[in-house]
């Protein structure tokens, strides 16, 4: 039995007013990959300077602004990575680079010395707060762990005075969901007071949930309560930077923008530390989905896993949000039924706005394929053969026809499992227009006749019956009427055509008909369809009659 009692609940903080559940995301926040640096160290294999370098210029190319590009005083690749960056001129002009040290002297000098000839750069310090670290990791009071922020911010700002370029300090309460609020806000304003920032040169304050500890709504009180208690507001970013570790890393980001976030720290997809990162991408995705501007270009989502799962030697889940393999699948057949219909309404209403059962977005704007959106198994129903067979291959199957194919599918998949839509249109070609056996319709002539006055049509068809050569002439109302009269004086048969459907397969000039019928068996009362296809309409419709004789089985 899980011995429960062993955990505590982490308090939660009393905001009576609290503003955040009744606002909406309007714009999205500053973006700031720390993927170079929170997710490479989280890799089993972090990446060396050369794939480094490809994952800068990856997130250059999304359109990132911000990017943490490592810890350059921490080891010489990190350092040599910064220096490559900067000797080879891979930093565009309008993005800002961020480097991560801790507050001490000797690492502060190493790291400015890799800043060296960048034009603009964020100094990112930070030290553990929390209740928990500075009983049992630091055994420091309160105010000792406030005068390492202090000295570092200092530290900063002196090496920041002769350095050529713009420095934009970022302090970090690290742990901050584990520090009481009032000594989270002393120790920020005593970096403040050191820092003196202004409206045009503000002081990004980060506060991480380093580990996720409680519910997204306590993250958003939290991060509320600090907004509303920085002093000079005005002249401060207020940024997060979420992890996973309850499985609510997205949740509470979006609720910290709501609370007053103007800066978002994560990953692509979310690596990091234990669960990981908040995830940057479905973050823009959520708001994309919402007609927000995301402000990144990720318009093709499968570049992106691919110099992804290359570059980290990491798999993105098949069940990922947006990314995953799956996400714009459905297997159950109520679904399969519902978005066939919804994409159909899309098309026939020429509707600007999507709106389609179970898929918040089209997967074509993300660079999805758009025919992937159905997989076919044993849960499958009607509607999702019927999907793949229009979406793919242009059959559009009377309704009717719906279950009497699916069922056929159905079959199949139970034996094997996911069926491909090559292997419908397999069963499709088995079933019905290669049946052959034991009616070959091979040629007819069709021609309009009067008799008594009385308009009719003529129909002389060539055919094939268990292999031999036969020929009849028949009268009717129509070719289809003719041909199964003369069938049925023929055959000694009596049916009785149910539904007759038609539509043209693909445009131009060498589109083919397809024809379908419904054909009932007086004599049993079965019933079953028949499909021809050819370029000519009348064809296609006496090859559907011999195909659904076949399918009755008559001989």
């Amino acid at each position: 039995m899980l011995n429960y009692k062993r955990y505590q609940r982490n308090q939660v903080i009393n905001i009576p007013d609290r503003q955040w559940p009744n606002k909406q995301i309007e714009h999205s926040p500053i973006w700031c990959s720390v993927d170079l640096r929170d997710g490479n160290q989280a890799l089993i294999e972090p990446m060396m300077v050369e794939e480094k370098i490809e994952y800068f210029q990856l997130l250059v190319k999304l359109g990132f602004k911000e990017i943490e590009v490592g810890f350059p005083s921490a080891s010489q690749i990190e350092f040599d990575f910064l220096r490559q960056l900067v000797d080879r001129r891979l930093i565009p002009a309008d993005v800002t680079v961020q480097v991560l040290v801790q507050c001490r002297e000797h690492l502060l000098k190493r790291t400015f010395e890799a800043l060296e000839g960048i034009k603009k750069a964020v100094v990112h310090i930070y030290n553990s707060t929390s209740t928990l670290q500075r009983d049992v990791v630091f055994h420091l009071s309160k105010e000792e762990i406030k005068q390492i922020a202090v000295e570092g911010t200092k530290l900063v700002k002196e090496y920041a005075k002769d350095f050529p370029g713009q420095i934009r300090l970022e302090y970090s309460p690290e742990s901050f969901t584990g520090t009481e609020l009032e000594y989270a806000l002393e120790v920020c304003t005593a970096v403040q007071d050191i820092w003196e920032p202004t409206p045009e040169n503000k002081l990004i304050f980060n506060l991480p949930a380093t580990v996720e500890m409680n519910t997204a709504n306590v993250y958003a009180d939290q991060i509320e309560w600090m907004d509303r208690h920085f002093k000079n507001r005005d002249s401060i970013i207020l940024s997060v930077h979420p992890h996973n570790d309850r499985g609510t890393g997205i949740a509470i980001a979006e609720l910290a923008i709501l609370a007053g976030a103007d800066r978002v720290e994560g990953t692509l997809f979310g690596n990091g530390e234990r669960t990981g990162n908040v995830d940057i991408l479905t973050l823009a995705y959520n708001m994309f989905s919402q007609g927000i501007n995301p402000e990144l270009e990720i318009d093709n989502i499968n570049d992106i896993i691919e110099a992804y799962e290359r570059l980290c030697k990491m798999k993105v889940h098949d069940r990922h949000p947006y990314a995953g393999k799956l996400v714009f699948t459905a297997f159950s057949g109520s679904h399969q039924d519902a978005i066939n219909k919804g994409v159909k309404a899309m098309k026939e209403r020429n509707s600007a706005i999507w709106a389609v059962p179970y898929l918040p977005i089209d997967p074509a704007d993300i660079g999805r394929q758009y025919e992937p959106i159905v997989r076919i198994n044993s849960q499958s129903g009607k509607g999702g053969v019927a999907f793949i067979m229009e979406n793919y291959f242009g059959f559009k199957l009377p309704k009717a026809m719906h279950k009497e194919f699916a069922d056929v599918i159905q079959s199949l998949s139970e034996k094997q499992g996911e069926v491909s839509p090559e292997q419908i249109m397999s069963e499709f070609k088995t079933c019905y227009l290669d049946q052959k056996d034991p009616l070959y319709f091979k040629k007819c002539k069709v021609e309009d006749i009067s008799e008594n006055d009385k308009a009719n049509t003529g129909a002389t068809i060539v055919y094939t019956d268990n292999g031999i050569d036969k020929k009849i002439e028949a009268v009717g109302n129509g070719p289809l009427d003719a041909a199964l009269k003369g069938l049925q004086k023929e055959l000694g048969i009596q049916v009785k055509i149910l539904d007759y459907t038609e539509h043209a397969l693909g445009g131009g000039e060498n589109a083919q008909a397809a024809a379908y019928i419904q054909m009932l068996d007086l004599s049993n009362g079965k019933t079953t369809f028949g499909v021809g296809i050819s370029s000519n309409i009348t064809r296609a419709s006496i090859r559907a009659i011999f195909s659904a004789l076949n399918r009755l089985k008559f001989r």
